[in-house]
């Protein structure tokens, strides 16, 4: 599995965003281009420590979900949305795109660390862990897109 802390990983993903246009199209679910970019962002959020959006410890998630997360096994198409990291509102590409951009170079940025907070709902994981989850999450949603 691909990590977001590896230099050609991060540098795909970089490019992979930079083709997303207002004319993009979903091939699958109910997000615009907009709304998923946005989408993004939360669980980069969640590694650097900006926001838990009020998630809490899930022994469930833990033991039925995490590995998931991590694994080389791709998501299946259209598995629902945690709510607060959804939106029906109207979001604009391009602003979108930026934060996005920039909170993966905040996370490439720290590709070194050893130790990583416990993520909310899911506990503790590996800054190898980590790494996979997020390259997976992103590349669902940007392979949802076509890029």
């Amino acid at each position: 599995m691909q990590s977001i802390f590896e230099e050609t990983t991060y540098n795909q993903i970089k490019a992979r965003i930079s083709k997303l246009d207002d004319n993009s199209k979903a091939n699958w679910g109910k997000m615009n281009v907009g709304q998923m970019v946005w989408h993004c962002q939360g669980p980069l959020n969640i590694i650097l420590g900006k926001n838990h959006y009020g998630m809490k410890p899930s022994w469930f998630a833990k033991l039925f979900f995490k590995k998931s997360l991590y694994n080389d096994t791709p998501w299946k198409k259209g598995l629902p949305t945690a709510k607060f990291l959804k939106t029906n509102e109207g979001k604009n590409l391009e602003a979108e795109k930026a934060i996005l951009e920039n909170l993966i170079d905040e996370t490439y940025a720290q590709k070194d660390k050893v130790e990583w907070a416990p993520h909310p709902a899911f506990g503790y994981f590996t800054a190898q862990q980590w790494g996979q989850m997020q390259y997976k999450h992103l590349d669902h949603h940007l392979t949802q897109f076509g890029v």
